[in-house]
């Protein structure tokens, strides 16, 4: 005699999909089964990648199209989900002073036309994320695919996410610790022109120590951006706004721009996140420090 409180009708369906009802019940632990019971465990669990449950007829609902995703989304969308999906990521939210950035940009301004170089914001960030790299190697390394060792790289690649009307594509600037602020910002607009025309080159993207995410130009306080493996962190940054700082009793406009650092858990903890942030913000505030 059966020990399962279920009704005749979920009996007569456990029957129908051979599915038994005291087994079950053990299973989830419980005394009492309902038909939903009976047909959820009719269709097998979904394991780490598995979309068939996700198979619905849309057009039963209202009227749809479809547009077929492109070979580079559909690669870029298998990465990013095995990212998310095997890497225990946190996101640390920091904010930098960029006055003194601004005002180079801005007593820089004729020499930028003379040499016909657009000097954004995001050069400096390129030039001290590479020098934050320098003095925390431990971010600029990667976990070996059995998470068994950590290899800590002698050079310094910074990846740039470009958004361009066929995905997202990531060239990298090479050895970006070498080079001054003008050439970096000679090399961001070139390689983001070439993306956005899909002429970079295979060998120009790949092998970044980290990759920066500049949402900026479009907006946002703060987002949450997905490391890309095998690096272990990437640095997202979006508008700068302007934050009141009380120097004393005076009330004193500050420009800041939001920095948000996605990292690998299992290489870095929080602290030293934390220190790693301080530092970049530090070399933000004072772009002195990386003109050396």
């Amino acid at each position: 005699m059966s020990d399962t409180i279920a009704s005749p009708s979920t009996r007569r369906l456990a029957r129908e999909q051979g599915v038994d009802i005291d087994a079950l019940a053990r299973k989830l632990g419980r005394t009492t089964i309902s038909a939903e019971d009976i047909s959820g465990s009719a269709r097998p669990a979904a394991s780490a990648g598995d979309t068939s449950y996700w198979d619905v007829d849309h057009s039963q609902y209202g009227p749809v199209t479809k547009e077929p995703m492109s070979r580079f989304a559909q690669v870029a969308s298998k990465n990013l989900a095995a990212a998310q999906a095997l890497i225990p990521a946190v996101t640390h939210h920091e904010r930098a002073d960029v006055s003194a950035i601004e005002a180079l940009r801005k007593s820089w301004k004729a020499e930028a036309q003379a040499r016909g170089v657009k000097l954004t914001a995001l050069a400096f960030h390129v030039a001290a994320l590479s020098r934050a790299l320098r003095a925390f190697p431990r971010f600029n390394a990667s976990l070996t695919p059995d998470g068994e060792d950590l290899v800590l790289k002698d050079y310094v690649h910074i990846g740039i996410a470009v958004d361009t009307p066929h995905g997202l594509m990531v060239p990298v600037i090479r050895d970006a610790d070498r080079k001054g602020l003008w050439q970096i910002g000679a090399e961001i607009a070139d390689l983001a022109g070439r993306a956005q025309a899909r002429k970079v080159r295979q060998d120009e993207m790949g092998g970044a120590s980290m990759t920066i995410t500049n949402l900026g130009g479009i907006g946002g306080t703060a987002f949450t951006p997905i490391v890309n493996p095998p690096e272990v962190a990437i640095l997202g940054i979006t508008r700068t706004e302007t934050v009141t700082h009380w120097d004393g009793d005076t009330p004193r406009p500050v420009p800041m721009v939001p920095l948000d650092l996605s990292y690998d858990h299992r290489v870095i903890n929080g602290a030293d996140a934390a220190r790693f942030m301080t530092h970049y913000a530090g070399l933000i505030a004072d772009p002195r420090n990386m003109l050396v």
